[in-house]
Formats: structure tokens, sequence, C-alpha cells
């Protein structure tokens, strides 16, 4: 028995087999490995400035929920400038950036930006309906990636191309990420109508292609992109876009012209009424005589009848 296992150790032949063999099995592993490596590294950081209102606040939880590769932080003061939201993004570790900035507790602002050497488009959010608000009957699996869905609009001119290339790299989870499910079971719905982005969020329910709207709603109205983060040479600017500054002047405008109409067309009404055709004479109410029933005010006190 020692002697068969002296010869199979000093077997040199079989010793080589085995070698090979369990290279091979490494070399695939590796290959294996390097195959499912997350290569796409892509981390956007969500978070707001100080004075949102409590349907922005969760609005932009909801962004979070939906975007695994996002990282949260405290609201920013306004005071900072928003330059050094590139020193934050910096710290965190992200390289894209989805700002929530609110003005006068009405207005709120979104910027959209690749840090930290841009470009960053600056949209202004409307009809915003979380999904708590909503409460339709889609669902999807937290952390699943989405697939992003754009409107063929976003083909045909310079400035909506590279806000769908913004959108993809933002709002896109990337492949193997460590917080994302391997399942797609929702859709990014971005089109484009009256020169604003509408954004929909949609269950894939079954394999023949149903959808079902989870949430949450909201329509970005572009403002400007600029070349650099937060800052940098204006690449495109909205000729259509009024602020709700202006616009809320014209409704006090609108309003004001109303009571002007009314007030004009009392002094067109007024002046419309005839006139005293002839002129009066004081003395034709000498010998009328007024009843007692028909006294008012001082009359009354000329009369005085017994009981």
């Amino acid at each position: 028995m020692t002697k068969r296992k002296l010869q199979k150790e000093t077997n040199p032949k079989q010793n080589i087999k085995r070698l090979k063999a369990t290279k091979k099995q490494s070399e695939s592993k590796i290959t294996s490995s390097s195959s499912e490596k997350w290569t796409n590294k892509e981390r956007v950081l969500v978070f707001a400035s100080r004075g949102v209102s409590y349907r922005d606040r969760h609005l932009m939880q909801d962004i979070r929920n939906l975007m695994p590769h996002s990282k949260p932080d405290c609201k920013m003061s306004k005071g900072q400038g928003l330059f050094s939201i590139n020193e934050i993004c910096e710290m965190k570790n992200c390289s894209k950036c989805v700002y929530f900035e609110a003005r006068k507790k009405k207005d709120l602002y979104m910027w959209v930006s690749n840090v930290p050497h841009g470009p960053s488009a600056k949209f202004l959010v409307q009809n915003v309906h979380t999904m708590l608000e909503l409460k339709l009957t889609g669902n999807c699996l937290k952390s699943s990636r989405p697939i992003l869905s754009f409107d063929s609009v976003f083909d045909k001119t310079p400035h909506n191309r590279l806000l769908k290339e913004l959108f993809i790299q933002t709002f896109g989870t990337p492949h193997r990420h460590p917080k994302s499910q391997p399942f797609i079971d929702h859709v990014f719905n971005f089109s484009i109508a009256d020169n604003r982005v509408w954004f929909r969020n949609y269950q894939v329910v079954e394999e023949d292609g149903s959808l079902v709207e989870i949430g949450p709603r909201f329509v970005l109205n572009p403002i400007k992109i600029f070349a650099g983060s937060f800052s940098g040479q204006v690449l495109y600017e909205n000729a259509a876009y009024k602020s709700p500054n202006l616009l809320r002047r014209e409704v006090r405008l609108a309003k004001g012209s109303k009571y002007e109409e009314r007030v004009l067309a009392k002094i067109a009404k007024d002046a419309k009424e005839p006139g005293p055709l002839y002129a009066e004479d004081v003395t034709d109410d000498v010998f009328t005589t007024i009843r007692p029933e028909d006294a008012k005010g001082i009359e009354k006190s000329t009369f005085y009848r017994k009981r």
C-alpha cells in the first residue's frame, strides 16, 4: 500500500494535469467575475434647499426610493452658493446631482447636473403629485431597475438630445449595482408636450406590455442649460418661459382691469339714462298734502291722532 501511494505521489503527469485543471477553473472564475463586475459606478446626490413644502419633500423622497443608486444629504441653506454643491458631491463621491431649490415657499426649481464639469439644466417643477397623494393601483419592487422610455421629439433638436442623455445617466440605475435588484418591472416615461417634459412611472404588469401607473407625476418646464455644473456658458434658454412672479403679476393686473371695466360700464350706463325733460319749480309741491299713513321721518311729528 505504501509503494502504491508513493508511486501516485511521484507521478509527474498526474500533477501537471491537476495543475492545468485548477488553472482553467480559476481562469473561468476570473472571466465570469469580470463579466459580472459592477463597472458603471454612477451615484446621484438627491437633496433640497431649506424652505421646501411638504409636497416637494415627499416628491424628493419618492425619487430617492425609485433610484437605488441615489444618496441623501441634509438640506442646504440658501446662503451657500450653488457652486458649493460640487464640493458636496465630491465629498459624497457622487458624479450626478438632483437639487431641489425652493423659493418663496411656493415655487420649486430642479437642477440636474453632471458634476463637476457639466452640463447642467434648470427646470421649473409644476403639477406635482406624489405617490401617497395619487394612491394608484400600480406597484413595483423596491430598488428594481427601470426601463427609460423617451418621446421621439427628444431626437429632433440638439438641446432635447442633451437633456435625454442627461436623464439617461441620472435616472438610469447602473447594471449590477450593489443596492439594486436584478429585476426590471417598471418604466420611466419622459414625453414632451407644450414645451415641457412630462414624467410618468408605470408598472409592467404582464409580458404583453400592459402598463399600470404607479406615480409620482410632475412636469419639468426647462429654463436654461449651462455648459458647466451649476454655472458656465448658457447653451440653451427657453424663450417661452415665464417666471411664476410674472404670471402672478399678470393675474393681479387682469383682476385690476376687471374692476376698471366695471367702473367704466357704470359710467356709460349713467350717461345713457335720460335727464329731466323740463326745469322743476320749487313751489309745485306747496299744495300737496301728505296723509298720516304716508308720513315718514320728520313729517310724522306734524300729525297727531286722537285715540
